[in-house]
């Protein structure tokens, strides 16, 4: 039998020294520790909120000029977590404190590709991730596949090319032009193309990092994410009660079945942290996670990450009416969503632990990207966390 939820609780004990975290891991590989608090030092630049719920903006800074400095990089991994909402008050109306974002974006990027990996890299460790967990290498989206990074024809293991042009030779059916199947499947992670969240993996992603370095000639290719702290907080408090008792087993037999289709060899091996290894690409995650970053509560075993998988210690019958409901929550409301379109050398940094995400396949030209994920913490859940909304309420 699966755990609980709340079974796996850590414990671990956190020393902050400067602008670093040093985290004792538990038993399970799980960290825990107090949420982090934003110092300020980004609000000399213009940024926008996209919605109220999800997605800022930054339209003029280039990270390069930050990338150096750890404490706007912590900083801006806190906001990638966070949105910013203006507190009303007689004393000081400017007040505005951090609160829930989950993506951030940035246009017209000079980042090199090694700048991205160690941006990557950055974002987690000033936040205090395990020191075991590095960046991911994707089991079948990898240099073996022969895409280049960059114009001299780099491959790197730690980067996962976005191609429309290999995901319909790979996936006719699902990314061919004009597709029959309807766009909220893209919710459904079990395709390669949108598998950044790699919550198959034991230990899955915290952050990822996206350049568009071609967008399509014609219009279209938009990316949209959807705030997975706001559905947690759609649930009812009966539905929340009973989330946050249940774990979820993540599970991506696409791989397997694309690299026997193709007579493809997948990475087995460490893909970026000891614990992911093998081919049976299975874990088992709580369904409603804690962040540590801001210490709320996110909807998790949901959409598809879940899709090929279940919910543990139930019914196959009730564990896809859970599956159908938190994917129906997610997908359903549009206020909880925010959409991108995408301009050359545009870049998205989004948090993977409490983020849905999908991309729209409705243009006809050819599009890539290079895509950064790193690894964080076995994701956990702390029953005395609290949500966005009562976060915001105690504020």
């Amino acid at each position: 039998m699966a755990p609980s939820a709340v079974d796996v609780l850590p414990e671990a004990e956190v020393i902050e020294s400067g602008n670093r975290l040093e985290t004792k891991a538990t038993a399970d590989g799980s960290t825990f520790r107090e949420p982090l608090k934003y110092s300020g030092s980004l609000d000399e630049y213009e940024s926008f909120d996209v919605t109220n719920v999800i997605g800022k903006e930054f339209p003029a800074l280039q990270l390069s000029q930050i990338l150096s400095d750890d404490t706007k990089i912590r900083d801006l991994a806190i906001t990638g977590t966070t949105t910013r909402y203006l507190q009303t008050c007689m004393a000081d109306v400017d007040s505005h404190p951090v609160s829930q974002r989950g993506v951030v974006f940035f246009r017209n990027q000079d980042l090199t590709i090694d700048d991205q990996k160690l941006l990557g890299q950055k974002l987690g460790e000033l936040t205090g991730k395990p020191k075991t967990s590095k960046l991911h290498k994707h089991a079948l989206l990898n240099s073996k596949r022969g895409l280049s990074v960059d114009e001299n024809g780099r491959v790197d293991d730690e980067i996962s090319i976005i191609s429309s042009e290999q995901n319909r030779r790979l996936y006719e059916d699902r990314y061919k032009v004009a597709s029959k199947h309807l766009a909220s499947e893209g919710w459904h992670a079990e395709y390669v193309k949108v598998d950044e969240n790699i919550t198959f993996e034991r230990v899955p992603s915290d952050y990822a990092i996206l350049k568009i370095v071609q967008p399509p000639e014609d219009a279209g290719g938009d990316t949209l994410w959807a705030s997975g702290y706001e559905a947690y907080d759609r649930l009812s408090p009966a539905f929340k009660k009973l989330a946050e008792s249940l774990t979820a087993t993540h599970y991506q037999p696409e791989f397997n079945r694309t690299a026997a289709k193709y007579g493809i060899e997948l990475i087995d091996d460490e893909r970026g942290a000891p614990e992911n290894k093998g081919l049976d690409f299975q874990a088992t995650h709580p369904v409603v996670r804690t962040n540590p970053v801001t210490g709320w509560k996110s909807l998790f075993g949901a959409g598809g990450q879940v899709k090929n998988g279940w919910i543990d210690d139930v019914s196959p019958r009730e564990s896809e009416v859970l599956k159908e409901y938190f994917l129906q929550v997610v997908t359903s409301n549009h206020d909880l969503q925010v959409r991108f379109k995408w301009g050359k050398d545009d870049l998205a940094v989004w948090d993977n632990r409490s983020v849905f995400h999908t991309a729209t396949n409705d243009y006809y030209g050819s599009r890539q990207g290079n895509r950064v994920v790193s690894l964080g913490e076995k994701p956990y859940f702390d029953p005395s966390s609290v949500s966005r909304r009562e976060a915001q309420a105690k504020s």
